[in-house]
């Protein structure tokens, strides 16, 4: 196995004295806060609960349904004398009491249908919201690289703009001698003042790279967050790896393939539900009644005790068979929309499959070719900086010109850029793959 010792820590140097008196946020430190602070995530959080609590409520309706009434009525005038059964002109109290149960015994599959949608539900609902928080580390992943590589930039632009000055310098009391003239010395202040523009650049971009991290880990309080940019960078190239394999393991473990997986079969058994709703349903009650009556004209009457548990008690049992003759069409113009869209969930689930086989074997690519083109920018950051010194002591012996140089120079810090951003883009694909392979993002290359 090939091995690369990229054993080097990328970024701003941080003495031991400023690390022990303030804190410094790392990647993986900023997921986590990100994570955990993100209002996407939380939104998902409380969506899942309510999904939790259609799951118990489908649950639920497999039980009778039970309920009581109470009833009180006074009466005035002519009503009916339940003593006679004549109307006369009396008044009345009558005081009634009820209890009944219902128990659904077939209702086409809909309960069945409804407790296995709503769990799916409940799955998906798991499945988006580890969605939402994997989608959150990775934003915020990109961005504390880009942080990174911007903050070395800027460091890269300090160290170039810092030599310039030192040739100037050397240049000018060279001329002092007379072993240089005018020309070289306005040459090299031209190159001071765009070496000094483009630091101011790199400041900015570091700038903007930073507030949008700070954006993706939804921070406040800019002045208190600072990031430790020395980043480890793995020493070992990564073996060949089989793109299928990896595709195999995410297709059903990862929280995109199986939400989707658990869209197609909650739209499935809502198509159940909705073919359900055309078959009769039966369903078994029971009940008990009582009432309690008293004529406000006279005084005479029945006891409370009485007329409630023997003369006016009763109770009944029954079986109960609706069947849905018509209804504007409107259950199956229902089954034929659960049916689309269970159609257009399996649709989209193929889609969603194909889309990530293609970022599966992407992330492997570019993992494997940003660890190849590092090995490559190495040997020529190696070779610039031998034809820089060399070039630079020709210049001092009047052998190069100050165009030459400044060739030499800027090729340096470009290759050293590259170099840098060549291994960001290694680190960040190495989790990616990392994240596909059932690894988790968080925590990945901790040291």
């Amino acid at each position: 196995m090939k091995k690369i010792f990229w054993n080097m820590f990328l970024g701003i140097a941080i003495t031991s004295g400023a690390m022990a008196q303030e804190r410094y946020w790392t990647m993986d430190d900023c997921m986590r806060y990100a994570v955990e602070n993100s209002p996407k995530v939380k939104q998902k959080q409380h969506l899942n609960d309510s999904y939790k609590v259609a799951h118990r409520s489908a649950v639920a309706s497999f039980f009778p349904s039970i309920g009581a009434s109470v009833g009180g009525q006074f009466s005035f005038g002519r009503s009916i004398d339940p003593k006679t059964n004549t109307y006369n002109n009396i008044s009345t109290f009558n005081n009634s009491y009820g209890i009944s149960a219902s128990l659904p015994l077939f209702d086409g599959g809909q309960l069945i249908n409804n407790q296995k949608m709503t769990r799916i539900r409940r799955l998906y609902g798991m499945q988006e919201e580890q969605r939402a928080k994997d989608d959150v580390a990775l934003a915020v992943m990109e961005a504390f690289i880009n942080t990174v590589y911007y903050r070395g930039t800027v460091k890269l632009a300090a160290d170039k703009l810092n030599e310039s000055r030192r040739t100037l310098h050397k240049t000018r009391r060279m001329e002092e001698l007379g072993m240089k003239g005018k020309a070289d010395v306005a040459q090299f202040e031209a190159q001071v003042a765009a070496d000094d523009y483009n630091l101011t650049r790199q400041q900015n971009l570091y700038a903007s790279a930073f507030l949008k991290l700070r954006e993706n880990m939804n921070y406040c309080g800019a002045d208190s967050l600072r990031i430790d940019t020395a980043v480890y960078v793995s020493a070992t190239l990564s073996s060949p790896e089989s793109v299928s394999d990896i595709y195999a393991y995410a297709s059903t473990h990862n929280p995109v393939a199986l939400s989707a997986e658990y869209q197609s079969k909650a739209a499935r058994y809502e198509y159940r539900m909705a073919k359900g709703a055309m078959f009769p349903r039966l369903s078994f009650e029971a009940g008990v009644s009582t009432n309690y009556f008293k004529n406000l004209s006279s005084g005479e009457t029945v006891s409370f005790g009485k007329q409630f548990f023997d003369n006016n008690r009763g109770e009944y049992l029954a079986m109960v068979l609706r069947i849905p003759l018509f209804d504007g069409l409107g259950r199956y113009s229902e089954a034929r929309r659960a049916r689309n869209n269970m159609r257009m969930a399996n649709e989209q689930r193929e889609e969603i499959m194909r889309q990530l086989q293609t970022a599966v074997e992407q992330a492997v690519l570019d993992r494997d070719g940003f660890a190849k083109e590092t090995v490559q920018m190495e040997k020529k950051v190696e070779a610039d900086e031998i034809s820089y010194h060399l070039t630079l002591r020709k210049y001092e012996e009047g052998l190069m010109s100050p165009l030459d140089l400044q060739t030499a120079a800027n090729t340096l810090i470009e290759a050293r850029a590259n170099l840098l951003q060549k291994r960001l883009s290694y680190l960040l694909k190495s989790r990616l793959v990392a994240y596909y392979k059932g690894e988790g993002i968080i925590g990945k290359f901790e040291e």
